[in-house]
């Protein structure tokens, strides 16, 4: 049985290290679009958007919820410095839901300044995200689509 090339992959965060081992590519959000690295990638450095990125270890890809931050690929090492980040089989939906309601409301409410309304938003957009992600890992792993929330009237 031949051995699959491989690089080294870290996921730090400003709080923790969410991810650290030999992969066998690193599929990432770029800022420029979606970015796969594989073994002896050419050096390279570019920004992260939020979405999914993965990691595939043995065949089987792995989701993780990265918010923003850099990728760097240097001597067959990927270093991902993210501003947020999280394992998809981390991702407490149910929190993630209440999150994206709470968000949700106050941009429905259009209170505060242009400042507070973008914060508002990029809360939403982060809530969105996770559930996102988690709903992929769930789905590549057998599960079952959660069910869509109940609309919402005008006004409400």
């Amino acid at each position: 049985m031949s051995q699959r090339p491989t690089l080294r992959a870290l996921v730090l965060t400003p709080q923790q290290r969410i991810f650290e081992g030999e992969v066998e590519q690193v599929t990432a959000p770029g800022g420029d679009g979606e970015l796969t690295v594989l073994p002896r990638h050419a050096s390279l450095l570019t920004t992260l958007k939020l979405g999914e990125m993965r990691v595939r270890v043995r065949g089987e890809d792995e989701g993780i919820f990265v918010a923003g931050g850099f990728l760097e690929v240097n001597n067959n090492v990927v270093t991902v410095l993210a501003d947020d980040a999280e394992r998809a089989s981390d991702v407490d939906e149910a929190r993630a839901e209440e999150a994206r309601q709470r968000a949700q409301a106050l941009v429905d409410r259009k209170e505060g300044d242009a400042e507070a309304q973008a914060a508002a938003l990029a809360e939403l957009e982060r809530a969105v995200g996770r559930l996102k992600v988690a709903e992929l890992h769930r789905l590549r792993n057998g599960g079952r689509r959660r069910p869509a929330p109940p609309p919402q009237e005008l006004g409400e």
